[in-house]
């Protein structure tokens, strides 16, 4: 079978490996798709170097099919579409006995600390899987992963029906954030300095706007001057932790979605000013997958959209240059063709 290794120094190496078998709780499954992220490409560029181990096979957004089940597995069988959620708990912890195991204090989230989905034949906790709906198709289902970043961000911000949302960042999160807020009824504003993917966001019928042109006067006249209800921080700079405080409302909630590796300055007075909430949004749990699911296949996720770009896995380099350039959405890649 065939693995893509990240080797550090910014190189992705397909490699012929041995298959091994599935171990007790684990069931084996057949990689149809792995989505790369931001974060992979953190890992690509050795930002991460001190938390991955290399060589390391990456890749935790993906859809496949059980192939084979390990001893004391019952509830998977040969046939079944699943996808994964990359997170396996300690149980122990005071997060997991609190009832927040996906941010457990020693969470291994696989396909960062522990091998992924770049690779034909995958190995996994059973615990993990969830179920593919019938009617979606898995090119489609390996943006579980990131829908469901999604739907905890809307969740985690109580957005409802109604409510004014402005989203700072038109990447592919910051597009999916903005579909999920459709999705519950909420009326959005995307903030993208990218014309290229402001014209994308426009196609699909979500007002995009440049920050550049006085984004504090289009949130103004949107809202009356009253600000947006909720603000989600995409972009991870500065300029968009600004914009995302000052564009609230009176007691309105920021949902930081951005990994921001570095401090940065944060507004306080403002918090104090208008009452205003900081809600952290880090992963998911189950229940944001299967709403993820569910959205994908009613169609409420513009999947042709962000699905930019598929190459097979012995070109899987080529899915992080992609998206290097600036130029793609979401790249897929497809772990059984080969070229």
């Amino acid at each position: 079978m065939l693995a893509a290794y990240y080797e550090g120094d910014h190189r992705i190496v397909v490699h012929d490996v041995e298959r091994q078998p599935p171990g007790r709780g684990e069931v084996q499954l057949q990689v149809a798709y792995s989505g790369i992220c931001g974060t992979d490409l953190h890992i690509h560029d050795g930002d991460m170097d001190a938390r991955v181990s290399r060589p390391a096979i990456l890749g935790h957004e993906m859809s496949g099919t059980v192939v084979v089940v390990g001893d004391d597995v019952t509830d998977w069988a040969s046939g079944d579409e699943v996808v994964v959620v990359p997170l396996d708990w300690c149980g122990t912890c005071p997060a997991c006995l609190g009832g927040n195991s996906h941010i457990c204090h020693r969470l291994n989230f696989i396909g960062i600390d522990s091998p992924g989905a770049l690779q034909n034949f995958w190995n996994v906790p059973q615990r993990v899987l969830v179920p593919v709906p019938p009617g979606l198709g898995l090119r489609e289902a390996a943006l579980a992963e990131p829908t469901a970043v999604a739907v905890h961000d809307v969740r985690r911000a109580e957005l409802q029906k109604g409510h004014k949302a402005l989203v700072v960042g038109g990447g592919p999160i910051g597009l999916l954030i903005a579909s999920v807020v459709r999705a519950v009824g909420g009326d959005v504003v995307v903030s993208e300095p990218s014309p290229d993917r402001r014209q994308l966001i426009s196609q699909l019928g979500i007002r995009a706007v440049d920050p550049g042109d006085d984004l504090a006067t289009v949130v103004s006249e949107w809202t009356q001057g009253a600000g947006v209800d909720v603000s989600f921080e995409v972009s991870g700079s500065t300029a968009g932790m600004e914009a995302a405080v000052m564009s609230l409302a009176t007691r309105g909630r920021l949902a930081l979605v951005a990994i921001h590796s570095r401090p940065v300055p944060v507004n306080l007075f403002q918090f104090f000013w208008r009452e205003l909430t900081l809600v952290g949004a880090r992963v998911y749990e189950r229940a944001d997958f299967e709403e993820a699911l569910n959205l994908l296949k009613n169609g409420a996720i513009p999947t042709d959209v962000i699905i930019s770009d598929v190459v097979p896995l012995t070109d899987a380099s080529t899915a992080f240059a992609l998206l290097h350039s600036g130029q793609a959405m979401k790249v897929l890649v497809d772990c059984n063709e080969v070229k």
